[in-house]
C-alpha cells in the first residue's frame, strides 16, 4: 500500500514556473514506477510524465517536453515535477501516481493515486 500527497500547486502567471511534489508513505516507494498526470474541467485525465523505480528512464507528453521534468529522490520517498514555461492550457489537477508496472504512459497501469494540486495559469 502506497500514500501519495501532492503539494506545489498554486496561480502563476504564464511564462512562470512551479515545482510539484509527491511524498509517498511506504518502505517499497522505490520499487514502483511514478507518473504525473493531469486533468482539466470537461476533459479526461491526461498523461504528464513518469519516471522508472531507479530514476534512470523518464517519458513526457510531448505537450511539455523542453518545458517540464520530472525526478525522484528515494532516499526521501518524493518525486517532483519541475514546471517551467507554463501557459494555460497547462491549467489543470495534478495527480501523481504509483505503477508496479514500470513507467507507463497509461493511467490504468497505475494502482496508486494521490489527491491532487490544483495549478492555474493566468494569461
Amino acid at each position: 500500500q502506497v500514500r501519495l500527497v501532492e503539494s506545489g500547486g498554486g496561480l502563476v502567471q504564464t511564462g512562470g514556473s512551479l515545482r510539484l511534489s509527491c511524498a509517498a508513505s511506504g518502505r517499497t516507494f522505490s520499487s514502483y514506477g511514478m507518473g504525473w498526470f493531469r486533468q482539466a474541467p470537461g476533459k479526461e485525465r491526461e498523461f504528464v510524465a513518469s519516471i522508472s523505480w531507479s530514476g534512470g528512464r523518464t517519458r513526457y507528453a510531448d505537450s511539455v517536453k523542453g518545458r517540464f521534468t520530472i525526478s525522484r529522490d528515494n532516499a526521501k520517498n518524493t518525486v517532483y515535477l519541475q514546471m517551467n514555461s507554463l501557459k494555460p492550457e497547462d491549467t489543470a489537477v495534478y495527480y501523481c501516481a504509483a505503477s508496479l508496472n514500470g513507467y507507463s504512459d497509461y493511467v490504468g497501469q497505475y494502482n496508486y493515486w494521490g489527491q491532487g494540486t490544483q495549478v492555474t495559469v493566468s494569461s
